[in-house]
């Protein structure tokens, strides 16, 4: 990380990727695992889920680095959508962001942290460790740029290192786990086609979340044409290689009856590997690790306010600046809005929504390499998705595919199944957009009357 000649600092590829890898390997990974054997307890179909999540990560992050590089201003798909689309599309994209995109995940990961140190250590409130963690990261980030940069490296590179010991000695120690199906001859292509695992890859998915999180710093990024998409690819090859190794340690460690349905999955499968004294070290590691992400999104999500911010009439003040360079007031916000969603605890809705309202905006922003190739054949490309058009056109099958799937789910459970009283998934998925539209729409109509 260096200044530019204005005298603000600008993160490097190492920086860049340490924001990937954290935006990525966090609540998902550590705790997705338990609702995933609810859909199938299958070996090679669990790790074809994983495998999947890597593949539609890579392929989104493929077409966000050619889009990043011919567009490097930061805000992510609010920006991409805002000039491939429409402003319209933008803005609820960035709306979304603002509730859904790094508020909720910001949420989830501190309900994640206080859940595994509550069952460590039953003293501590898991309301109250939630908050206090989402206060003390944001205190950090709302002060200084260059201070939440290099916090971020070392918890980065502090999470690859605990989560590659935990690996190894998973690996190296007796295995307990009882999962079915470590012969691949019992795998069978029904689990595929079925809609336990479209809906299970919604929550793989959202584990992968993150892979284009250097798109929405470009701004604060030395030489972004060629350092997001180098960071975007890099990033998301380690972690589906990490993903992947990690989630067969915690199915060959622990029993499926141990882990279904549960959030902790990574301290149950550390008790099995330590014992329970070594577990608890080890799940007390993850929390910190946690902390990570929390850092991660707790830095990224304001980037997109403050665009928001600087382009919208009626959201101007979320684009002041600290005299430390940071959007202070945007990073406040999202603080605000995050200790709302962690007061809520209502914590596999949250994701479902959380997972199905970021699918769209995806889908929309890799679709939108089409149009933007089309409308601009002309424009300087210093980065080219690799694989075009099959990458592209994948990324938007396998999301289209598990969207529906949950939608349908979300619908079978309310009116077939009367699991649920209402589609609350799908209603606040739509509500987000509807509530983005509205706002938008106010702007449109201020900025025009204050014309007049």
């Amino acid at each position: 990380m260096n200044k530019n000649k204005y005298g603000t600092y600008k993160f490097g590829l190492v920086t860049a990727s340490a924001f990937v890898i954290a935006n990525m390997i966090g609540t998902g990974v550590f705790t997705s695992l338990g609702f995933q054997l609810l859909g199938t307890t299958n070996f090679f179909s669990l790790m074809l889920l994983w495998l999947l999540g890597g593949i539609i990560a890579l392929c989104g992050a493929l077409v966000y680095g050619e889009l990043g590089a011919v567009m490097p201003r930061s805000g992510g798909e609010y920006h991409y959508l805002r000039e491939i689309y429409h402003p319209l599309l933008g803005f609820m994209s960035g709306w979304a962001s603002l509730i859904v995109g790094f508020a909720a995940p910001v949420a989830l990961a501190c309900m994640a942290l206080s859940t595994y140190l509550h069952k460590m250590f039953p003293a501590f409130n898991p309301l109250a460790t939630a908050i206090t963690v989402l206060t003390a990261v944001t205190l950090i980030h709302a002060y200084d740029v260059k201070m939440g940069g290099t916090l971020q490296r070392v918890f980065t590179f502090f999470k690859i290192l605990i989560i590659v010991v935990f690996i190894v000695c998973g690996f190296c120690l007796p295995p307990h786990g009882q999962v079915d199906g470590f012969s691949a001859a019992t795998f069978s292509f029904d689990d595929v086609f079925s809609t336990g695992f479209a809906v299970s890859l919604i929550w793989v998915y959202y584990a992968y979340s993150g892979w284009n999180a250097s798109a929405y710093m470009a701004n604060e990024i030395r030489e972004p044409q060629r350092t997001i998409p180098r960071s975007l690819f890099i990033s998301t090859v380690i972690v589906t290689i990490l993903y992947l190794l990690l989630n067969a340690v915690f199915l060959f460690a622990a029993p499926v009856e141990a882990m279904q349905g549960q959030v902790e999955v990574g301290l149950i499968a550390a008790r099995y590997i330590f014992g329970e004294w070594g577990g608890n070290l080890m799940g007390l590691l993850i929390a910190l690790l946690l902390v990570s992400s929390i850092s991660s999104m707790a830095f990224l999500g304001p980037r997109v306010s403050q665009v928001m911010g600087e382009d919208t009439y009626i959201l101007r003040s979320l684009a002041r600046k600290s005299a430390g360079g940071t959007p202070f007031v945007a990073i406040w916000v999202q603080y605000g809005i995050s200790a709302l969603l962690i007061i809520t605890d209502s914590f596999e809705l949250v994701t479902k929504y959380t997972g199905v309202t970021l699918s769209f905006f995806a889908l929309m922003t890799v679709a939108g390499l089409f149009v933007h190739r089309h409308r601009f054949p002309h424009v300087v490309r210093p980065y080219r998705t690799w694989g075009y058009p099959v990458v592209p056109l994948l990324f938007i099958a396998l999301i289209l595919w598990s969207v529906v799937y949950l939608i349908h789910e979300d619908y079978y459970n309310t009116f077939v199944e009367h699991t649920q009283t209402v589609m609350w998934m799908s209603l606040m998925s739509a509500g987000t957009l509807l509530s983005g539209m509205m706002v938008y729409v106010m702007n449109q109509l201020i900025v025009h009357y204050k014309k007049q």
